[in-house]
């Protein structure tokens, strides 16, 4: 069997099949969703498959048979349904320039001219229930809305009254399927964020939530068994062009790509996007994180000083809504895609780190150029020779080259907490080069600031503030640091440093052999 195309940017379901584009069958789940719920939500984060979701229940509902041949769902769907169907795309309908209110009055007008509907009212929440009524008549009414909440994320950090006036249309909007609930078949609702339904969906009250739920867990994305499977001619193929075996391929896949978890106990899954540009490109680089920068992000997380992008003990509703009035890190990363579920305890707390190699790496280095000021470019050419200094073992070098780091900034990032901005900096940059660093690992008589792990030995490193590297070192003895990690079976080197807030940068350093 021949490659047949990735379906890189094709979003539309009719466009791949008559294109000859390739499609992972969920038709599946899809059958057992609408079977399941009258009204459905689902969070999951961009380039995920939601529109393309949006756009197979569209032709679904239409009745066309013949997009489904060869699908699981071509023999169990009833083709003799041919419902009014209502689709919007909130990303789609130019609220950017028009302003949220006028973009969907004419999305609405557009949709009920297509239709053949004259409105008799005014207003946009009066419009969509009028057109759904005057559709009703015909024939129970299928309502899609794709990326719910584009009209809110695209201003946060920059014009946040927008975004609360946006949450306000939006609730008023979708009331309105509450009112009109005797005239649908079915609604399905996407966003990236999971606002509570106080906040948006208020009254919404028989919405199914599946963004977590288990059964639908790898109904977006593709499993490794979908992978393999699916792209198996295109996975030989590749191999035979890099010089790898298949296994080599798939592992390697494995590490950059997959990853994703949404929920305790699922199967983990890949991007669709970052699979299907890796095997246009044939190059491993990072395709999900270039489609979007995380500008908020980055400064919200710089705002809060948090840098380490691993969480252990999360309650499950940590990340479970997302609200303007209190933005929590931790749940917007969750839900973006940035982080995902690792594992879980026995009493349901959760362990979350980045999904893959592809987001790690992305993430870190817009991390660096925010906590640091370093560009993209310029650390990766910095941590490379970090990496070969440790490796070395030429602390000289580590410091001469973290100096010029700091040596270039206009002035500390972090003014309140100097301190924690140079933790955060040495972390980053450290964790970039691939080495293995435990910021604040804690040890029986106390938590030293980071261990750093190469090949062949061990670094602990303290940081000191406006103090002197020999405090720090002594920390390090009187602490017995050292002896917490002997089983490591490596030497073990002890790294103080000072920094200086007058001079901001080191102004001080030494190393001492411990074991």
């Amino acid at each position: 069997m021949m490659p047949s195309k990735p379906a890189v940017g094709v979003q539309d379901f009719r466009s791949i099949v008559q294109e000859g584009y390739k499609y992972v069958d969920k038709t599946k789940y899809i059958h057992q969703l609408t079977n399941q719920a009258k009204a459905v939500f689902l969070s999951r984060p961009r380039r995920f498959g939601k529109s393309l979701t949006i756009s197979i229940l569209h032709e679904l509902f239409k009745g066309n048979r013949d997009l489904f041949k060869g699908l699981w769902i071509e023999d169990q769907w009833d083709w003799t349904m041919d419902c009014p169907v209502i689709s919007i795309s909130f990303t789609s309908i130019g609220f950017q320039t028009l302003g949220l209110e006028r973009a969907l009055e004419q999305e609405l007008n557009q949709i009920a001219a297509s239709k053949g509907i004259t409105f008799h009212t005014d207003g946009i929440a009066s419009r969509f229930k009028e057109l759904i009524q005057q559709l009703g008549r015909q024939n129970n009414v299928v309502v899609l809305i794709d990326e719910y909440d584009a009209p809110i994320i695209q201003y946060l950090g920059k014009e946040i009254e927008t975004a609360y006036r946006n949450r306000d249309l939006l609730k008023g909007f979708f009331a309105v399927l509450k009112d009109t609930d005797q005239y649908l078949k079915f609604v399905f609702l996407t966003g990236v964020s999971k606002f509570s339904k106080v906040g948006i969906f208020s009254g919404l009250n028989n919405l199914f939530d599946i963004t977590l739920h288990p059964a639908y867990a790898t109904m977006f994305g593709y499993t490794q068994s979908e992978l393999e499977t699916n792209f198996a001619a295109d996975i030989k193929q590749l191999a035979s062009r890099m010089d790898m075996t298949v296994a080599e391929l798939t592992d390697k896949m494995r590490v950059w790509y997959n990853g994703y978890r949404f929920e305790e106990t699922a199967e983990t899954v890949y991007n669709p996007v970052s699979v299907n540009t890796f095997f246009a490109t044939g190059k491993f680089q990072n395709f999900w994180f270039s489609t979007g920068t995380p500008t908020f992000l980055v400064n919200l997380l710089k705002q809060e000083g948090i840098y380490d992008l691993q969480f252990d003990n999360i309650k499950p509703s940590g990340f479970d809504t997302f609200e303007l009035d209190n933005l929590k890190p931790v749940s917007i990363l969750f839900q973006t895609g940035y982080l995902t579920i690792r594992s879980a305890t026995e009493e349901g707390l959760l362990h979350l780190d980045y999904p893959n190699q592809e987001v790690r790496d992305a993430m870190l280095e817009s991390l660096i150029e925010g906590f640091v000021g370093v560009d993209a470019e310029r650390s990766t050419a910095l941590v490379i020779k970090l990496r070969n200094a440790f490796f070395d073992d030429d602390i000289e070098q580590v410091i001469r080259l973290l100096s010029g780091v700091f040596a270039n900034l206009p002035y500390p990032l972090h003014e309140k907490y100097p301190e924690k901005f140079y933790h955060a900096a040495i972390h980053l940059l450290f964790t970039y080069m691939g080495l293995r660093i435990h910021s604040e690992a804690y040890t029986s008589d106390g938590r030293l600031d980071a261990l750093v792990e190469t090949n062949d030995r061990l670094y602990i490193l303290e940081f000191k503030l406006d103090q002197s590297a020999q405090v720090a070192l002594d920390q390090i003895r009187q602490k017995k640091y050292h002896q917490a990690v002997l089983h490591h079976g490596k030497p073990v080197t002890g790294i103080g440093i000072n920094f200086s807030s007058q001079h901001r940068n080191i102004d001080d350093w030494a190393f001492e052999v411990l074991a």
